[in-house]
């Protein structure tokens, strides 16, 4: 009945060599069986997320334009190429280029893994959404990075981590009263006033955290970094003056989402005694991706994902928005027929996101996401594996990095549209399971921001 995902077997044969894990077996069909609601249906093709599963547990159909046996066919050869992609990266031999001709097989080889990743990846979803806010000013940036190191600062055992604390907090100081005049000028005109207000804020935080690390209280430390990042965040939202591109013709009257909006999901969880009920605080940047974003709020404020059961939880994703019957997403009660939206993916660099086509198919392989794979909770749109454009309601949360690949070099990057991260209780997401509820789902900020909303909410 409804789409829920699957991946190219690529990850799961793949990783097997990469992992090596004990007890790890190659499923018998890599593409895996998804099966509807009931349990008694036939073998159906999936929809897609980073798995490979030979369990009847999930869903999807069959496309009319692929049998089962070019489907057998394909899955075979790309779990062949897969294994090869696995080895090349695992030790380091340039991988196979298979030209046979048809669109995946002709994609050069992958480049080599040394020359995708640049450093340690960020997996602080905050940080994430600073890092995606498309301003250019080196001045606020280097406020930022000592301030987030801080993180990393605070692995070190016992009070030696103060030391740290404090070269990073003296650079941050530094860098602020070097770059104030750069950071002010780069405020928006009307954003200008409040944004001067977060500086003032900032430098007084500062001082409170020096204070922090001179009486050597450790457990302060980590509240008054959120603090600090939270009003560098601030002045660096300010520093965005409108919408920074046009939206391509025609999706401009689709639901848009011109700008950063949050919401809450608040969940009912069965059958667990410490977790009964969990509100997970979500971020959507519609700064990269309108469209995506767009079509999520406005099916948030239709209340669309209010009552449903979370539909997947296998330790790797979470999913849902599988609506009941036979749709495979929502359907528009005003015209009857089901709401699709592109794939939309912005790439690193780039004024305006790319649309229709990942960017493997686009050739763009060494280029970085502005939202990436990166931190546990990444939320994601779930789309049919063979049409980049078939998203609707599904979404989905990583749980986890790539076995095979770290993050920003990863095999869903560039291929599934990120929207959004969990920013507050992420960490409860590995904690739910199929036939938990969402209780509701509600902005809390920026609806201003929605663009030809279509919803109309009853009473």
């Amino acid at each position: 009945m409804a789409a829920i995902v699957s991946c190219h077997c690529y990850h799961s044969c793949s990783s097997l060599i990469a992992s090596r894990r004990v007890g790890a077996r190659i499923p018998t069909n890599c593409f895996g069986r998804l099966s509807a609601r009931s349990s008694n249906v036939a073998p159906v093709r999936q929809f897609v997320v980073p798995r490979c599963s030979s369990s009847p547990s999930e869903r999807g159909q069959w496309q009319p334009h692929q049998s089962r046996e070019e489907g057998r066919s394909f899955s075979l050869r790309e779990c062949a190429i897969s294994i090869a992609l696995a080895v090349g990266l695992v030790t380091g031999v340039p991988s196979l280029d298979m030209s046979t001709g048809d669109a995946y097989a002709a994609s050069p080889a992958l480049p080599d893994l040394s020359v995708l990743i640049s450093g340690p990846p960020i997996k602080d979803p905050e940080a994430l959404l600073r890092n995606a806010l498309p301003i250019n000013n080196k001045a606020i940036r280097e406020v930022q990075k000592p301030l987030e190191d801080i993180t990393d600062s605070l692995k070190v055992a016992g009070l030696k981590a103060l030391d740290s604390v404090e070269r990073n907090l003296r650079q941050a100081s530094r860098a602020l009263k070097q770059g104030r005049n750069l950071i002010v000028s780069g405020l928006a005109e009307s954003k200008k006033d409040n944004g001067v207000e977060l500086l003032d804020k900032l430098e007084a935080g500062m001082d409170e955290l020096q204070q922090i690390v001179e009486d050597r209280n450790r457990d302060a430390v980590a509240g008054k970094q959120r603090e600090l990042l939270s009003y560098v965040g601030g002045v660096e939202e300010d520093m965005v003056d409108g919408f920074p591109y046009e939206v391509p013709e025609e999706y401009k009257n689709m639901p848009l989402l011109k700008g950063r909006a949050a919401v809450d999901m608040k969940v009912k969880v069965k059958d667990n005694p410490n977790l009964e009920e969990c509100v997970f605080r979500i971020v959507l940047d519609g700064y990269n991706a309108p469209v995506t974003a767009g079509n999520f709020v406005d099916l948030v404020e239709r209340h669309f994902y209010d009552g449903m059961e979370i539909q997947r939880a296998d330790g790797f994703v979470v999913q849902t928005g599988d609506p009941e019957g036979p749709a495979e997403g929502f359907i528009d009660p005003s015209t009857e027929k089901p709401r699709t939206i592109p794939l939309e993916i912005m790439v690193d660099g780039e004024k305006a996101p790319v649309y229709g086509a990942t960017l493997e198919e686009l050739g763009l392989y060494k280029a970085q996401t502005k939202l990436p794979f990166n931190a546990f909770g990444t939320m994601a749109m779930a789309r049919d594996e063979f049409e980049n454009d078939s998203a609707s309601s599904q979404i989905f949360w990583l749980l986890k990095e790539s076995e095979l690949t770290p993050s920003n070099a990863n095999i869903l990057d560039g291929r599934y549209a990120v929207f959004g991260y969990v920013t507050e209780n992420q960490d409860f997401l590995a904690d739910l399971k199929v036939g938990d509820v969402i209780e509701s789902v509600q902005v809390v900020s920026g609806l201003d921001n929605l663009a030809n909303p279509s919803y109309k909410i009853a009473g």
